[in-house]
């Protein structure tokens, strides 16, 4: 039924508390306090009636003109030897295809995704609970400003665009060389972006294209997030035998992030210097050379600065 959709939420979140780890408390979003976390506690199907989750999803009529889905945000909070922090699971809305993306910059897809993400950020800042620090993490779908990339990797091609016969609607977009090979460099439909020079997303960790990564920008003034230094987390193939090679679905993105509100990353204890700061805050993927899925899983580590210490 539609009211069992409506609740449905395709986020999970799994949290492992070393056994060493004393005076760890969960916070009860019924009861507004904490409570210390003791044994193991698991809870599958409906999270509805689950004091210590709060999750929403986006309301269905956020953006009339798209697809509603089971987007949205889970949020648990802590209280870690004293000091209280958000953990806040995120996703965001997928550009549906690459042929409205190339449309505009930002894409409307960018633009929808930064209505998504404020709306996160008000609601876990709002007066309904004491304001906290905050980690925001997950599948933000943040993609490469997709205009600007095209432009960029086929500023040296003869760039044409294929329309349907029957309407004004582009089907496909194809750069080739300018040379009498005519090589096919680039070609872009709904549901594929095959670029040739495709090692170029991989080379240096993808630090060239980090330009186009502009998403995060808007928020600044609220967010911080530890540099990237690993290649765009999406979309890899589900090959086990070609674990690095990115699937020619989508322009490889860095979808998968680790934010952090201002006051969250004052709680990290940065290292002066910079060589011990590479140990001891990293920012990275899990299973580089392996298969993982479509999405290679983004970890941070660090040390977290308690009022007991």
């Amino acid at each position: 039924s539609d009211v069992s959709v409506f609740f449905l939420q395709a986020l999970g979140s799994m949290y492992f508390i070393h056994k060493t780890l004393k005076n760890i408390y969960q916070y009860d979003f019924n009861v507004k306090d904490f409570k210390a976390v003791q044994g193991k506690n698991k809870h599958v199907g409906s999270l509805d009636r689950v004091a210590s989750v709060e999750k929403e999803k986006f309301p269905k009529n956020f953006w009339p003109d798209f697809k509603w889905s089971r987007k949205g945000f889970m949020r648990t909070r802590w209280l870690i030897h004293n000091q209280g922090v958000d953990l806040v699971n995120i996703h965001l809305f997928h550009d549906a295809s690459n042929l409205i993306a190339c449309n505009s910059s930002p894409s409307v897809y960018s633009a929808n995704r930064k209505n998504a993400l404020r709306y996160v950020i008000n609601r876990i800042s709002d007066s309904r609970f004491t304001a906290l620090p905050f980690f925001l993490f997950g599948d933000f779908n943040f993609r490469l400003d997709t205009l600007s990339v095209v432009e960029h990797l086929s500023i040296e091609t003869e760039m044409q665009t294929v329309k349907k016969d029957s309407t004004d609607e582009v089907e496909k977009i194809i750069c080739e060389e300018k040379d009498s090979t005519h090589q096919l460099v680039l070609h872009i439909e709904d549901k594929l972006f095959e670029y040739l020079h495709e090692a170029l997303f991989r080379e240096d960790n993808g630090k060239a294209l980090l330009k186009y990564d502009k998403e995060v920008r808007a928020f600044r003034d609220i967010i911080r997030e530890v540099d990237i230094k690993f290649p765009p987390s999406y979309p890899y193939s589900e090959d086990h035998n070609q674990p690095t090679r990115y699937m020619n679905t989508r322009c490889p993105a860095w979808c998968d992030r680790i934010l952090m509100s201002h006051t969250a990353d004052d709680l990290i204890h940065w290292s002066d210097d910079d060589e011990e700061e590479e140990k001891s805050v990293v920012y990275n993927t899990v299973g580089p050379n392996v298969c993982m899925g479509d999405h290679k899983p983004v970890f941070l580590f660090f040390q977290l600065k308690t009022n007991n210490h």
